[in-house]
Formats: structure tokens, C-alpha cells, sequence
């Protein structure tokens, strides 16, 4: 465990100097699977980067990224990366974008770095050693679910789903404080690590969107779980129910359960 609390400090260093790669070169745009999912080459320089310096750290480790289909997970240790989450905000200058890193072990988060540059926000946590912002522990707040803030999306990849996001979202709606929509998974679940907003539901999220911000929340006290209290397994696509506290947490899944008893997808990576 020691080692992680030094490995933490090197990955931080990574992850600041991968920013740099962002910032410094002018990118170009491309189409994945919709006109919604985008790539920029930025992305792709930046998680090349984190891929070759990562590997200096640990050589025995594989990856787990989002872009170019980066799957060599046949290892104790795998990084998982997304290089820029919240590719549209990057692409048209708003600041809600995040670099996130995690390392797994034996497919458990033991490490998470959630970076947001413009933001000056660098959220880490290492198993057993709490969560921490700009390198100050951090905690869930004790909002109760009427004082909550509310985080959530509609499925923009998968529009179909709307429907069923948007009865969970209403019915939270009149029950919360508020919601809102930041458009990167990773930098909400922060914010709930650190007392920002309070709940948190999705239906179709990557690991690489979830798997650095899940430790940070758990280390904070907060709770998240896939649907129906699903224990999340990191190689899979999966809808996501978080709280900052476990009542809290047992009233958002209530309302999910209401209107989404099973996954309207049997994807894999």
C-alpha cells in the first residue's frame, strides 16, 4: 500500500504533463459512432503519452482506453484511461473536461487521478487513504436528498433511452434540490467526492469514464453501483446509481428501479 502512496505521486506527474500535450498543439475533429461522439487528436496524442509513460511505471500492466480500441487487459495491474473525458466541452473551449486515470488490480481501482486543467482541480485517491482535491482530503457532503444536487444525463450517445432517463430525472427532479449536466462522468463524481452535488445517475457509462472518479467517491464516503445494486465489475459498459450517503443512495435507486429494472443493452468492450 505504501508503494501506491508513492506510485500516486508519479502518476499525477504523468497525467499534468499529458495536459500539456493538450494545450500545446492545435487538434483536429472526427466522427465516431454518432455525430455526438466525437474524437479530437488531442485525445489520441494525449492517451498515446499516458500509454508510453504509464508503462514506465509499471511494465508488467496492461490498458484500458477508450480511444482506438486499447484493450490489453491480460495483466495484475491495468491502467485505465480516458485522455480527455468530455471531448465536446474540450472541443469547443468550456472547461468541464477531465484527464482520467486509474490503475486496477486484479480488476479493483487500488489508484485514481481525476485532473481538470482549467479548473486547477486534481482529485486523487489511493485505496485505504481517502480521497483528495489539490491535495486536501475531501468528503461527501451531508446534504439529505431534498437539499440534493442532482447528476445526471440523457443518453447522448444512445437517444432511445431518453425516454426512460428522462422519467428517472423527472421524479428525482421533484424530490432534489436541482440537477445538473456538467458533460464528463469522471468530473461529476468528483464533485459528489467533494460535497459539490450529491446524486448521480446515468445509463450507459464506460469504465473509463467512472473507474478513476469510482475510487475518489468511495474513499470519500460516497456510494456507487451499477443498476440494481450491481457491483461494478470495470469491463463493461453499465448504468451507474451514486450518492453521497447511503440513504440517499437507497432513494435514487428506488426511483431508477421504478422505471429500469434491467439494462436495455448486453454490450461488452
Amino acid at each position: 500500500m505504501d508503494n501506491y502512496i508513492v506510485l500516486i505521486k508519479d502518476i499525477i506527474k504523468t497525467v499534468k504533463k499529458a495536459y500539456g500535450i493538450a494545450k500545446e498543439r492545435d487538434f483536429t475533429i472526427q466522427k465516431k459512432s454518432t455525430n455526438e461522439d466525437i474524437v479530437t487528436s488531442a485525445d489520441i496524442e494525449v492517451q498515446n503519452y499516458l500509454c508510453t509513460e504509464l508503462k514506465k511505471l509499471l511494465p508488467s500492466s496492461g490498458f484500458l482506453c477508450e480511444e482506438n480500441h486499447l484493450f490489453d487487459n491480460n495483466y495484475d495491474y491495468t491502467w485505465v484511461i480516458d485522455p480527455i473525458d468530455g471531448t465536446t466541452n474540450f472541443s469547443r473551449g468550456i472547461s468541464d473536461y477531465v484527464i482520467s486515470v486509474a490503475l486496477l488490480y486484479n480488476n479493483m481501482p487500488i489508484a485514481g487521478v481525476v485532473y481538470a486543467p482549467l479548473k486547477n482541480y486534481l482529485f486523487s485517491a489511493v485505496a485505504g487513504h481517502g480521497a483528495k482535491l489539490n491535495g486536501k482530503r475531501i468528503h461527501t457532503s451531508n446534504k439529505t436528498f431534498n437539499n440534493a444536487l442532482f447528476c445526471t444525463a440523457l443518453s447522448l450517445y444512445r437517444k432511445e433511452y431518453a425516454e426512460v432517463c428522462r422519467d428517472i430525472i423527472f421524479e428525482t427532479y421533484n424530490k432534489c434540490n436541482d440537477f445538473r449536466r456538467f458533460g464528463s462522468c469522471a468530473l461529476e463524481l468528483c464533485y459528489i467526492a467533494a460535497g459539490k452535488c450529491d446524486l448521480y445517475f446515468e445509463i450507459r457509462v464506460f469504465p473509463w469514464d467512472y473507474a478513476a472518479s469510482y475510487l475518489i467517491l468511495k474513499e470519500a464516503g460516497g456510494i456507487l453501483k451499477g443498476l440494481n445494486g450491481e457491483t461494478l465489475s470495470f469491463n463493461k459498459p453499465t448504468a451507474l446509481v451514486g450518492a453521497n450517503n447511503v440513504e440517499n443512495y437507497k432513494m435514487l435507486n428506488a426511483i431508477v428501479n421504478k422505471y429500469l429494472t434491467k439494462l436495455p443493452y448486453t454490450e461488452s468492450i
